[in-house]
């Protein structure tokens, strides 16, 4: 029989560090496999059984999975240790007004407009478009966990804070959840070993509510008749 085992795939960015972490501790007998996927890729594994869960941002496309919302993510502009913009602790969108700001086709902010100029061509990554911006082409916008995976020393990067957020979530497919699933959304969800999800038992009475309540039916209840003896008659001796 195989051993029982659990795989969770998470995007470039999201750190699973944590919640591995009280797995193990939880349940040292089933390895938890990280894969980590491409942000594209990671629904269809899941849909095709290819991995349990995944750890992704929003949006993508849900068909056939469940998600429940992890944390949301600040959005940071990456530039040129020497932009103009890193005289400001953060900036807002209309800062980025005279600059040609690249959007990577894994980009995964819900963009109305973006800010700035676009760039002639959409990088494929956002670790080519790293690239472009330590070359001079562009900026680049990116949750700040994708900022700092690609650090380099020759860039920085500020919180926009009229961008859009990018939030993390917990995806699984659709129907009822193994035991193995129920465990890893207890731990995300940061409930205890020794927390269930029975439904909640009726609130316990306190000894002394059940003396009160005793006592009320007591006084409310009809007094009992005492039984009389029939009286006897005199005897002569």
């Amino acid at each position: 029989m195989t051993a029982p085992s659990f795989r969770l795939a998470y995007v470039p960015g999201v750190t699973p560090t944590k919640w591995v972490r009280i797995w193990n501790e939880r349940l040292p007998r089933v390895p938890l496999e990280l894969l980590g996927t491409p942000a594209a890729e990671a629904p269809d594994l899941v849909r095709a059984g290819g991995a349990e869960a995944a750890l992704l941002r929003v949006p993508f496309d849900r068909t056939g999975l469940n998600a429940i919302p992890l944390y949301t993510e600040t959005t940071v502009v990456v530039v040129p240790k020497d932009h103009l913009v890193t005289a400001a602790e953060e900036v807002t969108a209309a800062d980025l007004a005279d600059d040609v700001v690249l959007r990577p086709l894994d980009d995964t902010l819900d963009w109305e407009q973006l800010p700035g100029h676009p760039f002639a061509e959409r990088p494929e990554t956002t670790a080519l478009a790293i690239e472009l911006v330590a070359a001079g082409v562009g900026l680049l916008v990116v949750p700040q966990s994708l900022a700092r995976l690609h650090h380099r020393k020759d860039l920085t990067y500020r919180p926009i804070t009229d961008a859009p957020e990018s939030e993390v979530v917990l995806s699984w497919p659709e129907g009822e959840p193994s035991e193995l699933m129920e465990q890893f959304i207890g731990i995300v969800r940061g409930r205890t070993v020794n927390s269930s999800r029975q439904p909640v038992a009726a609130p316990k009475v306190k000894a002394t509510d059940k003396a009160k309540a005793k006592a009320k039916a007591k006084k409310s209840a009809p007094a009992a008749k005492t039984p009389q003896r029939p009286q006897r008659g005199n005897r002569r001796r």
